[in-house]
């Protein structure tokens, strides 16, 4: 439901509001129903992070066997140098497509990031040498950058508030199913029974191709948000995406109630949330500041505008989510992209044999999310977070030692890493739910953006050559030394969220940070 309101001035300068609109787009949002409908919306926007786990992972899984003299012939120093410029990739892909997902729209963006690291990715299998592999990298980074700063905000804007953050958590977490295909199939394709490393190690990247392909064909169905619509005064656009959905959730209740028998009560009957079996459940009522929210026809803000808001309106929170995105970047790009060196300089495994230390360590990287996102919806965000900062920050450092004293082998170091990253793996997939719904719908993707590239170009950049350089040390006390700085941010940045972070839980978009206006 619309309602104009009257302009307030007869011209009002660029950037600024046109004619407010009242809509009731976000309560209507928020109070459907878990249903197959959010289902397909979280399966086709959440396997970007499959794939970017899926490229982190064959890298990570063929990192070593890219040092052979009949591959490529690269240093440690080297795969350090691709893992980094990945990232660097990553960053400047954020703020580019940031910029325009916040100007174009969620869908256009999601769809062209795609496309970009299909590409990359496909290239990546034809690299004759280092600086191909690295170009290559680059661009494939970018691609994903991409996709970090369209599908937050999709997620974020499409998803109720009851339910938004473990839905959130369990996306980003989907990270390490693709890490798990990733180690899966290079160790199939790396067996000299099947193509072995010399031809293995392209077969990866060339497949990890072929998956993208069919994510666009899931993706063409996902419709824009009508939030970000709504906001840029396309109100009858809004207004029709939100009666279709609302249309295809009642659907599909209808058909829900229909199989129900008839002794049953209906969940509306008894006041419960309606969601189907294995959906997400909330037994808290979202708090949400009114019915309706007025939307101003804008331009959306430029950087140094975003800029501004962060560094004057928003302080605090962009304090907190500053230290949360440097912290957990620096903590998972330090280990997993140097994992393979570790565990065959200093553990003697096989090059062909490193996956199968890394299916322990995504297990329980997939898993914390999962099972510990419900309690950031229920006992809150703050406790969370800090909770999941602080003891995976101990963990590591309880890991580095006993690493520094080799009291571990290649089984138990991967063992302490799937507890850690249990941890580790919610804690950093609360960083990227914090940047997205702390701020305003106008500059959500940039300020992600922002967030992602500042963060992650200064612990994701540096971590994977700092720990590159330490390995080729050879000495166990300098890795274990880089482990010690990873615990030490991640511990102050959950102390800062407990501190100051923002009590988001169950809360509309609109009342944690309203519109632009």
């Amino acid at each position: 439901m619309l309602i104009q309101e009257p302009s307030t001035s007869g011209r009002q300068s660029a950037g600024r509001q046109s004619a407010g609109r009242q809509s009731d787009i976000p309560a209507r949002l928020d109070r459907l129903p878990w249903s197959p409908w959010h289902w397909r919306v979280a399966i086709a926007l959440g396997i970007a992070w499959v794939l970017d786990g899926l490229e982190v992972t064959l890298v990570g899984s063929v990192g070593a066997v890219l040092e052979r003299s009949d591959t490529l012939a690269l240093t440690a120093a080297e795969v350090g140098w691709s893992g980094s410029l990945y990232i660097l990739g990553a960053v400047v892909g954020a703020l580019v497509f940031g910029r325009m997902a916040d100007r174009l729209g969620r869908k256009r963006l999601f769809l062209a990031t795609l496309f970009v690291y299909m590409g990359a990715t496909l290239a990546t299998a034809f690299s004759p040498d280092f600086a191909f592999f690295a170009f290559c990298r680059f661009l494939t980074g970018l691609g994903i950058g991409g996709e970090y700063a369209a599908i937050n905000s999709a997620i974020d804007e499409l998803i109720p508030a009851r339910v938004r953050g473990r839905v959130n958590l369990a996306i980003n977490g989907s990270f390490w199913l693709g890490a798990a295909l990733g180690a899966g199939l290079s160790l199939v394709v790396l067996d000299p029974r099947v193509l072995g490393p010399v031809w293995g190690w392209r077969a990866c990247f060339a497949l990890g191709a072929l998956l993208a392909v069919a994510i666009v064909l899931i993706r063409r169905h996902v419709p824009e948000s009508p939030r970000w619509l709504a906001t840029h005064g396309r109100h009858e656009e809004a207004e029709r995406v939100i009666a279709g959905i609302e249309a295809e959730v009642a659907q599909w209740q209808a058909r829900r109630d229909a199989r129900r028998p008839s002794s049953l009560p209906s969940p509306s009957a008894t006041g419960a949330s309606g969601e189907g079996s294995g959906a997400p459940r909330s037994t808290t009522t979202t708090t949400t500041a009114t019915a309706t929210v007025t939307y101003a026809n804008r331009a959306a803000p430029s950087l140094r505008e975003v800029v501004g808001i962060l560094l004057r309106r928003y302080r605090t929170r962009s304090m907190v989510t500053f230290a949360l995105m440097v912290a957990q970047a620096f903590f998972y790009n330090a280990i997993f992209f140097t994992y393979a060196l570790v565990l065959t300089r200093f553990e003697g495994v096989a090059e062909e044999r490193v996956a199968l230390y890394i299916f322990p360590f995504a297990l329980g990287n997939a898993a914390g999310p999962l099972i510990l996102g419900p309690l950031f919806d229920r006992v809150g965000r703050r406790k969370m977070i800090a909770l999941t900062y602080v003891l995976s920050g101990v963990g590591l450092a309880a890991t580095g030692y006993a690493f520094m004293h080799d009291l571990l082998d290649a089984r138990s170091l991967a063992l302490c890493w799937s507890a850690v990253f249990f941890l580790a793996s919610a804690a950093a997939s609360s960083a990227y739910l914090t940047a997205s719904e702390l701020f305003p719908l106008e500059m959500r993707a940039l300020a992600i953006s922002v967030f992602y590239a500042v963060g992650t170009g200064t612990g994701g950049f540096v971590a994977p050559v700092l720990f590159g350089m330490l390995i080729e040390t050879g000495s166990r006390e300098a890795v274990a030394a880089g482990y010690g700085v990873g615990a030490l941010l991640v511990i102050v940045a959950g102390l800062l969220a407990l501190r100051y972070g923002v009590d988001a839980e169950r809360r509309s978009l609109e009342d944690i940070a309203p519109p632009l206006q």
